[in-house]
């Protein structure tokens, strides 16, 4: 009996023994599980918008199958760095409500009266294509739906308020896309809050910017010539001179003009009603930065900066008010300044002739691969810009705070300040103004005052602590 006993009594240790090795194998299987997991969310987590990327293959092959809330139609308004902006917008509100997109129609009624649509500026099949796992998008809308808009057009056609949170689209918008069948938004520019949004929206707007809006074939051969011819001479400075006739009647500013400038810049804005600031100081908002610096105030800048004076200067805008006169100051100082008028062939050009979104849309290209870039005014170009190139790696973008130069210049040219002592403080004042990485500047209540969503988007890079350092 105790033999038997003593057999029972060791098997009964054995089965314990091994019911615990087996409880351990199983631990450790959920732990590495878990370790895998966490390592992967890490992953995510530090790579974001970049998730989208590996997806793409996936959604370029598998449509989407789902029912949609309705249609949605917009109409985006202004020049096109404006319109971009707001697509993307209307894009990732269809996306995250459910809703069928129709490719929009481009304004043709602005200051620049460009008639080319959509399809002359960006590749639909490669739009439609590339967002196909995510939205369905037609290129125009069904006969049927055509009907309707016409005949509800007063109730189904507005513009959706300004710097609108998501719960605005979702609590106000889809009740009336799912009574009607559609909306038409008559205008897209800042229709979409900067911040307090939901991650997956922000990111689907970065998706789509970046990923999605490609320009046509045609304007991306021509782009990449550009970018080519340049770098055939060396590095290249891209310079966005907003110093056009419509830039300086908006804003008022008459630095250094005479009486007959001054007087035709007054009409032009007068003549825009829907420009609604009419009596401006212009003394005062130049004070304040509120001017686009002059081609010669710009000269000063960047030689106070550093600037090498033979580095190639890429002047991406249009006609500058005044002509080679007023560029002459600008010339003296940086002799290489070139631009798409005197890169390529009459020829290259002439399918874009009158056409001002096609012709953005090359220095948009030349922009995104510039060595540095350098805006004089914060337009939409200019944070559109701005934003890619901290996407495509915190590409080093100069950040001119114009209020700052424009008194250190004064102080100069008064005698107030010595050239070095003039230089410096350029340097010092812009230090941390050079496209690096940084939290986008929240202005609870005032989104006209903070930073632009598209200008750091910064839900979509990496987090602050793994950013590249940017060298100048």
């Amino acid at each position: 009996m105790e033999i038997g006993g003593t057999k029972v009594c060791r098997l009964t240790q054995l089965h314990w023994w091994a019911l615990g090795a087996t409880l351990m194998v199983l631990l450790l299987c959920a732990f590495m599980v878990q370790l895998i997991m966490t390592s992967t969310m890490k992953a995510s987590s530090v790579l974001m918008f970049r998730s989208y990327i590996s997806r793409q293959a996936v959604n370029d092959q598998l449509e989407r199958v789902y029912d949609s809330n309705g249609y949605l139609i917009v109409s985006p308004n202004g020049g096109l760095n404006q319109m971009r902006a707001g697509i993307c917008d209307m894009v990732a509100i269809a996306i995250y409500l459910n809703l069928t997109f129709v490719v929009p129609e481009l304004d043709n009624t602005s200051f620049w009266r460009d008639n080319r649509q959509f399809g002359d500026i960006f590749d639909v099949d490669f739009f439609i294509t590339s967002l196909r796992g995510q939205v369905r998008i037609l290129k125009e809308l069904p006969p049927m739906q055509k009907r309707r808009l016409e005949k509800m057009r007063q109730i189904v056609s507005f513009a959706p308020i300004s710097w609108s949170d998501i719960s605005f689209y979702y609590y106000q918008m889809l009740p009336l896309i799912k009574r009607y069948g559609l909306l038409h938004f008559t205008r897209t520019d800042t229709r979409l809050a900067n911040n307090g949004l939901p991650l997956e929206l922000q990111l689907l707007r970065c998706q789509v910017n970046y990923q999605a809006l490609r320009f046509t074939t045609q304007i991306e051969e021509l782009g990449k010539k550009i970018v080519r011819l340049l770098r055939k001479n060396g590095p290249f400075l891209v310079l966005h001179l907003r110093y056009e006739m419509d830039m300086l009647a908006f804003t008022g500013c008459t630095e250094g003009f005479d009486n007959r400038e001054i007087e035709e810049l007054t009409n032009m804005r007068y003549a825009y009603t829907w420009w609604k600031e009419k009596e401006i100081d212009s003394e005062k908002r130049r004070k304040d930065g509120g001017c686009p610096l002059t081609p010669e105030e710009t000269a000063y800048a960047l030689r106070a900066l550093g600037i090498d004076p033979t580095k190639q200067i890429y002047i991406a805008a249009g006609d500058i008010y005044g002509g080679e006169k007023r560029m002459a100051s600008l010339r003296l100082a940086f002799p290489r300044m070139v631009k798409k008028e005197t890169l390529l062939k009459p020829s290259d050009l002439e399918p874009f002739k009158n056409h001002s979104n096609q012709m953005a849309a090359l220095d948009y290209m030349v922009a995104l691969e510039g060595d540095i870039f350098v805006p004089t005014f914060g337009g939409n170009m200019a944070k559109v810009v701005e934003g890619h190139r901290r996407h495509l790696g915190y590409k080093t973008t100069i950040l001119l705070d114009r209020s700052i130069v424009v008194n250190l210049i004064d102080q100069y040219k008064n005698g107030n300040l010595s050239w070095v002592e003039f230089s410096q403080a350029m340097k010092t004042g812009h230090a941390d103004r050079m496209g690096s990485p940084a939290q986008r500047l929240i202005i609870p209540g005032k989104p006209k005052e903070e930073e632009y969503f598209y200008s750091n988007p910064q839900e979509c890079l990496p987090p602050i602590h793994q950013r590249p350092k940017v060298s100048t």
